[in-house]
């Protein structure tokens, strides 16, 4: 896919950036790709002021992966650096349950990798996922992530992260240096 185009997401993105985080975690749709969490947890997976935070955050951005298409730019994918120390936080991933599979997500990844080197001369990107994605889990290991072993408790009672469909959600922490160098 050599259409690709990254970019900063703004305000006006924030409801195409949540519609395809909720298609790519949430309900029926999801089941068209591999990243579902709709086994695990139901109800949302993000809201339009999770999204507009980042959006608006100091020390964060939302990446848009698009590709031209006959109506204008299409969104295919998603995520978030925040600078928390020295490291860059990566979550909020997330690429069209339709067009999984075709290297958009590795290809963002790289990109959020560069532009946390770019931003903050982050050496490491970090992140949590749910300890019971194995697959998704041994996805991240085959792209230079590591188990820190760090877990932290995933928020039962908050639903503006869904409902947990199970009692012992928890998220494991992956690192992995980041790729470039500033100035390389």
């Amino acid at each position: 896919m050599t259409d690709l185009t990254f970019r900063a997401a703004h305000a006006a993105d924030v409801p195409a950036v949540v519609t395809l985080v909720e298609s790519a975690y949430r309900g029926d749709a999801s089941r068209a790709g591999w990243t579902t969490e709709a086994d695990l947890l139901e109800g949302q997976r993000t809201d339009a002021e999770g999204i507009s935070a980042v959006v608006e955050g100091a020390d964060a951005v939302l990446l848009l992966a698009e590709r031209d298409g006959a109506h204008g730019a299409e969104l295919l994918g998603c995520c978030e650096l925040r600078r928390v120390g020295e490291a860059a936080y990566f979550g909020t991933f997330a690429v069209d349950p339709a067009a999984q599979g075709g290297g958009i997500g590795r290809r963002l990844l790289t990109h959020a990798d560069a532009e946390a080197v770019r931003r903050w001369g982050a050496p490491y990107l970090e992140m949590t996922v749910i300890a019971q994605r194995a697959d998704l889990i041994a996805w991240y290991e085959r792209l230079g992530f590591a188990r820190t072993g760090d877990r932290r408790p995933f928020p039962y009672g908050d639903e503006r992260f869904g409902r947990p469909l199970r009692d012992d959600l928890e998220f494991v922490v992956l690192r992995r240096p980041t790729s470039s160098r500033p100035g390389a």
